[in-house]
C-alpha cells in the first residue's frame, strides 16, 4: 500500500479524534440551547474555569491566594498538601452545580421571557465574568494538568500497522481515551434524555416552556438540573483540552471551533454534535493535507468556517436539527 494512501489514513485516524474533542465542547452548547433556548457564549470559558479549579483543588493551592497576600500583606502559597485526581474532579463538580444554581438564582430566572438576543447577551457577560474569576480565584499561569490518563504514542497500534502495512501509524493515548469517554458521555447523556423523569421533563420544557409550567415542571429546576450537565459536559472538555496542551486562558477559545460544530450538526441534537464535531476534525485533517501545500497552509484555521457558512446557505438547521417553522 502506497505511503501516501496510509499517511492520508494516518490523518483521518487523527481527524477522528480530533473532532471528539470538538463534539465534547459542543454538546455543553446542545444541552443548554435544548432546555432554555439560550446560546452559551460562555460554554468555553467554563471548561477553562472547570480546568482550573480542577489544578487548583489537586495543587493544594488557596482560592485568591495572590488578592489575599496582596490585600492583607500575607505570604500564602497553598495549603501545603495535593488532592488526589479523582476527590478533586468530585469537588470541581460539586463547584460547578454551585455556579449552575448561582447562574440561574442571580441571573437566569430575571430575564425568563426576554427576547433570545437579551439572553445572549447575558452569558457573553458571563463568560468575561468567569474568566475574570478564574484569574483571580488560580492565577493566569499556565498549568500542566495530570488526572493519570495514558498520554503519548500509543505502542501497541504503532507495532500492530507497522507489522500489516510496514508503515505505523502514530495515535496519541489522550486521544483514543477521549474519543471513549465521550462515547460513554453521549451514551449516558441520550439514556438520560430518553428514560428518566428529569429527562422527559428537560425535553417537555425544550419543546415549550408554558406548556411545561403548566404540567408541573419546575423551570428553575430544569435549568439548574441543564446547567449542571453542561458543567459537568465542560469539566470533561477541560480536562481532555487541559491534560493535551496544559490549562491556559486561551483554552476559553475553543468555543469558538465548536461553533461549526453545531452549525454542521444542528443546535438541538446531541447525535449532531458528535457527527458535526467528527466532520469538522476528519474535514480540516484531510483539506490540510491535500490541499494545504497548494495554498502554503494554515488551512486548519478557517475551513470548518467555510464549511459551517455553506451549510447555512444551503441547511441552515444543520443535518440533525429541527426545521423551525414560523407562523406569522
Amino acid at each position: 500500500m502506497p505511503d501516501q494512501l496510509l499517511f492520508a489514513i494516518e490523518v483521518t485516524l487523527n481527524g477522528l479524534m480530533a473532532g471528539v474533542l470538538y463534539a465534547l465542547v459542543a454538546l455543553g452548547f446542545v444541552l443548554i440551547f435544548k432546555a432554555s433556548g439560550i446560546f452559551n457564549y460562555a460554554q468555553g470559558v467554563m471548561a477553562l474555569f472547570a480546568a482550573l479549579t480542577l489544578v487548583g483543588i489537586m495543587d493544594g493551592q488557596v482560592p485568591f491566594e495572590h488578592l489575599i497576600n496582596a490585600v492583607f500583606g500575607t505570604d500564602i502559597h497553598g495549603f501545603g498538601w495535593e488532592v488526589p485526581a479523582l476527590l478533586a474532579i468530585l469537588l470541581t463538580m460539586v463547584v460547578m452545580i454551585a455556579f449552575a444554581w448561582a447562574v440561574n438564582w442571580i441571573v437566569l430566572r430575571h430575564l425568563v421571557g426576554q427576547e433570545p438576543i437579551i439572553l445572549f447577551m447575558a452569558t457573553i457577560g458571563l463568560a468575561y465574568f468567569l474568566e475574570g474569576l478564574g484569574d483571580m480565584m488560580w492565577g493566569a499561569d499556565i498549568k500542566t494538568l495530570d488526572v493519570g490518563l495514558p498520554q503519548g504514542i500509543n505502542t501497541t497500534i504503532d507495532e500492530a500497522t507497522f507489522n500489516m502495512f510496514g508503515y505505523g501509524f502514530f495515535i496519541d493515548n489522550l486521544d483514543i481515551t477521549a474519543t471513549i469517554i465521550a462515547a460513554v458521555l453521549v451514551a449516558v447523556l441520550v439514556a438520560f434524555s430518553q428514560y428518566t423523569k428529569q429527562g422527559r421533563a428537560l425535553r417537555a420544557v425544550a419543546d415549550d416552556h408554558q406548556a411545561a409550567l403548566s404540567v408541573g415542571i419546575s423551570l428553575n429546576f430544569i435549568w439548574v438540573l441543564t446547567w449542571s450537565i453542561a458543567g459537568f459536559v465542560a469539566l470533561v472538555a477541560g480536562i481532555m483540552w487541559g491534560a493535551k496542551s496544559g490549562v491556559q486562558f486561551s483554552l476559553s477559545l475553543i468555543a469558538l471551533k465548536a461553533l461549526p460544530v453545531l452549525m454542521l450538526g444542528g443546535f438541538t441534537s446531541i447525535p449532531g454534535a458528535i457527527v458535526g464535531g467528527l466532520i469538522i476534525g476528519v474535514g480540516e485533517k484531510l483539506f490540510e493535507f491535500l490541499v494545504g501545500p497548494l495554498v502554503g497552509g494554515a488551512t486548519e484555521n478557517w475551513f470548518a468556517y467555510v464549511l459551517a457558512l455553506i451549510f447555512l446557505v444551503f441547511r441552515p438547521q444543520g443535518l440533525f436539527g429541527e426545521r423551525i417553522i414560523e407562523r406569522v
